[in-house]
């Protein structure tokens, strides 16, 4: 009896039933997120983004798994928070980094601030493995190398179009905190060179891999938050965007 093994065409075989396999695997823990964040423990006003953030492709791009420990950096009201709860599930951390300043904003014309939207949202979604942290990222007494990823989504350019230096300063202050291997994601609203990108809120996608660079990362893109039909001239608080801006998404590896 010949085993397929045994031949090239069998080993063939083999590797495509395994990368199959492989596949599967991959859509079955996708498909198991998407059904965790559409239950009736989460907002409807946070599930209505989904179309546009793409959370669960987002996640799969960067390799966020079961067990992690992810730093939820600018937290804010807990969009991401709650998604990561649920990818990492009860063996895993998630700490939801705001700062002060930042839990008192009132958002999208809410009538409660962030940091009451977060507390709600660990409340009510039952997510025993979130961690609130308050205070300046570079100030975090997270211990050095503890962290398996972090999530920088939306607010580099914040950081960037003030001091291009204190951007590549708090990539470098976030590197110290991945385990070697880990990673940093980074979604963004694209900037066009000659456009006034700080009103606007936006940061050119060339610069976002600069500094990550000069930080010492090995860098991977995506395209899956690209958007042509965005309008590069407005601010991302447009309504006439409605929030559906192009955005760029970047995996930063910190080398072994």
């Amino acid at each position: 009896m010949v085993h397929y093994s045994s031949t090239p065409i069998g080993r063939c075989l083999l590797l495509l039933l395994g990368m199959q396999l492989a596949v599967n695997s991959v859509a079955q823990d996708s498909a198991a997120l998407r059904r965790a964040i559409s239950g009736p423990d989460r907002e409807v006003t946070d599930f209505a983004r989904d179309a546009a953030r793409k959370p669960v492709e987002v996640l799969a791009f960067l390799g966020i798994e079961p067990g992690m420990t992810v730093l939820d950096v600018y937290a804010a009201g807990g969009y991401y928070t709650f998604i990561l709860s649920k990818a990492v599930g009860p063996e895993g951390i998630v700490y939801a980094q705001n700062t002060q300043r930042g839990l008192q904003f009132k958002e999208d014309r809410q009538e409660i601030t962030q940091g009451e939207a977060l507390a709600n949202k660990i409340q009510r979604g039952g997510l025993d493995n979130v961690r609130p942290i308050v205070g300046a990222v570079r100030e975090l007494t997270l211990p050095d190398e503890s962290l398996d990823a972090v999530l920088l989504m939306q607010t580099l350019h914040d950081t960037y179009n003030n001091s291009p230096t204190r951007a590549v300063e708090l990539l470098l202050s976030l590197k110290s905190k991945l385990k070697p291997g880990g990673i940093i994601g980074i979604s963004d609203h694209v900037g066009v060179a000659g456009n006034d990108n700080a009103d606007l809120h936006r940061m050119q996608f060339e610069q976002a891999v600069a500094v990550a660079e000069q930080a010492g990362f090995i860098v991977q893109s995506s395209d899956i938050l690209r958007n042509p039909a965005d309008i590069y001239s407005r601010s991302i608080f447009d309504p006439r965007l409605a929030r559906n801006t192009d955005r760029f998404l970047l995996r930063l590896i910190k080398p072994d």
